[in-house]
């Protein structure tokens, strides 16, 4: 299998490199392979484990310690949000136990300011990312059918036939029929069929643990397996502290700890920080040094700012046939993106795309138990014994827009290393709680409509965490350039969800990775630019 022996380069990082990238997430093994395969000499420190696919068993308890396990993310504001679920610790990042949910982003998502006056524009539109989308997609392998999707204005089909809809999601799919809406395939980055020595999904529902045979598109059997052959060297338990800067303001290399609490430095002529939206302010914000007082790359005050989350509005339902509920993929296999359409006669701003009939696990944040948190012993044990043949969920991600007050700080606590934690302070909205609540009415109504004998919605969650160091084209109201690159220091590059000015309502992972192939390349091809 490939990617199967992938782990960490034995000996130290040793004291200079010409690339040093922080994290081995998806971001961070991409910008690695593209640099490795031209030559450079590449360095990766990431904080967490040398995760390999022979480390990854399909079990709820094991798949947390995938979760985020370094320094505590503390959380402010008037609606504060959590941060461990979504995010990943360890080679091959949240990317690792991600879901495999990969749509695109829509051409209006790049245009939120031009064409209805909300959020703030993109500095590039949806065809320059065009054919980077198209690239990744024959690169890892994307199952879905463009026919069914109907919005793109591009016609590149995707490499793999669509994931088969399970029973759960078929029945739950008559419901949208019957109030006219349509459904069709998740695009995903899973297996349907055999693809590029890759094995095919057998669609048992444990993606949230990761995929030890391979099928699910993950760093350790795309782009970290191709960094490693190209020559670039993997450490993991490297915690980075400091982007050391000189007398001119240019970045020239990183401080970091080791596991046993030894300081270490690493000289590089290049950073990319491809840490989790999260990670990277916060290792910003603590670089400030005399040339950059406030943090590197904050001359306006904008590292943290911006932050983001999408909202999710699950809904249950009971059916009297059996749903086989416990087959299929922690993502959807089907959708419905009628409601994509931002401004509606009948609701509030915002889109939102509807996930229907995820496979159930017993208990934990999308199983079983948790869909009713509010029953104890027999009642609970009832619950369980119908619920794991007659119960079926839809979930609608929906969009929010940034807003300047939502952030990334520095808190006065800190870690094991002496560096300050970071606090996500959040407020959600009036137009957040609004889509949030007219997605969650509708789907119970369509919940209804399928059949269902009894209805409810859970509480709130949020997910995918987004934003943090924004980019776009003037330094005065961005951390970055399109390709990542810091306004304020041109040798440091941010890779990741957090350059993501605006997020509509898709999945971030197959855009985040559009971005990183972009950058690389162009770093590669303006390198003598970023030396000295």
């Amino acid at each position: 299998m490939v990617g199967l022996r992938t782990n960490a380069t034995s000996g130290s990082p040793g004291r200079e490199t010409e690339v040093a990238i922080v994290g081995a997430g998806p971001a961070g093994c991409l910008f690695a392979a593209v640099l490795a395969e031209a030559g450079k000499a590449v360095t990766v420190l990431e904080a967490g484990p040398a995760w390999t696919l022979g480390d990854l068993i399909s079990s709820q308890i094991w798949a947390r310690r995938l979760k985020w396990g370094g320094a505590p993310v503390l959380r402010g504001g008037a609606d504060p949000v959590g941060y461990a679920f979504a995010n990943g610790w360890g080679f091959g990042g949240t990317a690792l136990h991600h879901y495999g949910g990969w749509p695109r982003m829509r051409p209006e998502d790049f245009r939120m300011r031009s064409r209805f006056d909300r959020g703030v524009d993109w500095p590039i539109e949806y065809e320059i990312l065009l054919p980077y989308y198209d690239r990744i997609q024959e690169d890892v392998g994307v199952a879905g059918d463009i026919g069914a999707e109907g919005w793109r204005p591009d016609n590149t089909p995707y490499p793999m036939p669509p994931v088969p809809a399970t029973k759960q999601a078929q029945i739950i799919a008559r419901g949208f029929a019957r109030m006219g809406r349509t459904v069709g395939p998740t695009p995903v980055a899973i297996n349907t069929v055999p693809y590029k020595g890759r094995r095919a999904c057998i669609y048992d529902g444990w993606c949230d643990a990761g995929c030890p045979i391979g099928a699910l598109v993950i760093p350790q059997v795309t782009y970290l397996p191709r960094a490693q052959a190209a020559g670039a060297r993997f450490f993991a338990g490297m915690h980075v502290a400091r982007v050391m800067t000189d007398g001119r303001g240019r970045a020239t290399g990183l401080v970091y700890f080791d596991n046993e609490g030894k300081r270490h430095k690493i000289l590089a002529d290049v950073i990319v920080l491809a840490g989790a939206a999260v990670q990277n302010p916060r290792l910003l914000l603590n670089s400030a040094s005399p040339t950059h007082p406030d943090g590197l790359g904050n001359s306006r005050g904008l590292v943290g700012r911006y932050f983001v989350h999408h909202t999710i509005a699950n809904i249950y339902g009971f059916f009297e046939e059996d749903l086989h509920n416990y087959i299929g993929l922690t993502v959807p296999t089907l959708e419905s993106s009628d409601t994509y359409e931002k401004n509606r006669k009948d609701g509030p701003f915002g889109s939102y795309i509807w996930g229907i009939g995820m496979a159930f696990k017993p208990n934990d944040l999308l199983g079983l138990a948790t869909s009713r948190a509010d029953i104890f012993g027999e009642d609970l044990h009832r619950f369980m014994r119908r619920a794991t043949k007659y119960l079926g969920t839809m979930g609608a991600m929906c969009e929010t827009l940034p807003d300047i007050d939502n952030r990334v700080e520095l808190a006065a606590e800190t870690d094991r290393f002496g560096m300050p934690l970071a606090r996500i302070v959040n407020r959600f909205s009036a137009d957040t709680s609004a889509l949030w609540d007219h997605a969650s009415a509708e789907g119970l109504e369509i919940m209804r409509a399928a059949g269902a004998a009894e209805s409810w919605a859970a509480p709130m969650i949020t997910t995918h965490a987004l934003g943090g160091t924004r980019m776009g084209d003037d330094p005065a109201e961005s951390v970055a350039d399109s390709y990542g690159r810091l306004h304020d220091v041109p040798n440091v590059y941010v890779a990741g969800g957090g350059l993501f000015p605006t997020i509509g309502a898709a999945a971030p992972t197959f855009t985040l990775h559009a971005l990183a192939l972009r950058a690389a390349e162009r770093l590669v091809a303006d390198w003598s630019a970023h030396r000295g």
